[in-house]
C-alpha cells in the first residue's frame, strides 16, 4: 500500500491567510494542518507517501517535511500545476503508484477515526468513507438501498438522495490509474472523484464504510476554527508525529 496526500489548490476561501502560504501548512492547534492526514497514513503503516502540491508552494513543503526520514517514511513530491480535480492525483502519481494499492487523503481533512485496519486489510476494488452532513448539496452524496448498500454517488446534487457524503479518504487498487485516465472533465473542467468512485461502483467493486468519529474538512474559516478546538481536545493522544 502506498499513500498520497493531495495538497494543491490556492484556497481562496481562506484569503488573506493563504496569500503567502498553503492552506495545508496553516497551524491547527500545535501542528501544521498536513500533519493530521499524514498521521492517518503513517499510523496505518504506509511507508511511501506522495505529496502533491501547487508549484509556488513546493519549497515550503520540502522545508517542512524533508525526505520523510524524520517520520520513518519516504516522501516523494509532485506538482499539480493547477487544480483540475481530485481524480487527477492518480494520473500525476501514475509512476509512484505503479502496480500497488493506494490510499489518498486530502491535505485539509482531519479524522478522529483510526483507519489502519481498513487500509491494512484492503485487497482490491475501491473503498470510501461516508459521514452524515447537514449540507449535502456541497458534497458527493451516496444513495443507499434498503439493505444499506451504496447504489449511486452524485456530485453536489440539487436534490440530495441522502445526507451521507463521501469524505476525503479513498482506497483503491492500481486500476485507479486506468479509471482516472478514462474520465472526462465535468462542467467545472475537473476530473471528479465522484466519477472515479462510480467507475468502481458500476463494477460492483466499491465498498462504502461509515466514519464513526469526527471529520472536519478545514477549508473555511469556520471549519478551521472548529478544527483548532477539536485538535486540542481530541487529537493529541492520537498523534504519532
Amino acid at each position: 500500500m502506498k499513500g498520497i496526500i493531495l495538497s494543491g489548490g490556492s484556497a481562496t476561501r481562506l484569503r488573506p491567510c493563504t496569500k503567502v502560504t498553503s492552506k495545508q501548512l496553516l497551524p491547527v492547534y500545535n501542528r501544521p494542518m498536513i500533519y493530521y492526514p499524514l498521521n492517518t497514513l503513517i499510523k496505518a503503516g504506509i511507508k511511501e507517501i506522495l505529496i502533491i502540491v501547487a508549484p509556488e508552494r513546493a519549497g515550503d513543503y520540502l522545508n517542512l517535511l524533508g525526505s520523510g526520514k524524520e517520520f520513518g517514511v519516504k516522501f516523494t513530491y509532485e506538482i499539480q500545476d493547477e487544480p483540475k480535480g481530485l481524480a487527477e492525483a492518480f494520473i500525476i502519481g501514475e509512476k509512484f503508484i505503479d502496480e500497488d494499492n493506494v490510499t489518498m487523503i486530502l491535505g485539509d481533512n482531519i479524522f478522529e477515526d483510526d483507519f489502519s485496519q481498513d487500509i491494512k486489510s484492503f485487497k482490491s476494488g475501491g473503498k470510501v468513507f461516508a459521514k452524515k452532513v447537514h449540507d449535502p448539496e456541497r458534497f458527493g452524496i451516496v444513495e443507499f438501498d434498503k439493505k444499506n448498500k451504496a447504489i449511486s454517488i452524485e456530485e453536489k446534487p440539487k436534490s440530495p438522495k441522502s445526507n451521507y457524503c463521501v469524505t476525503g479518504l479513498y482506497i483503491y487498487d492500481s486500476r485507479v490509474i486506468e479509471a482516472a485516465k478514462s474520465l472526462k472533465p465535468s462542467k467545472r473542467g475537473e476530473l471528479e472523484i465522484t466519477d472515479l468512485n462510480n467507475w468502481y461502483l458500476e463494477k460492483g467493486e466499491l465498498e462504502v464504510a461509515m466514519v464513526k468519529g469526527e471529520w472536519i474538512d478545514a477549508g473555511t474559516f469556520d471549519s478551521l476554527l472548529r478544527a483548532q478546538n477539536f485538535a486540542k481536545e481530541k487529537m493529541q493522544d492520537k498523534m504519532v508525529i
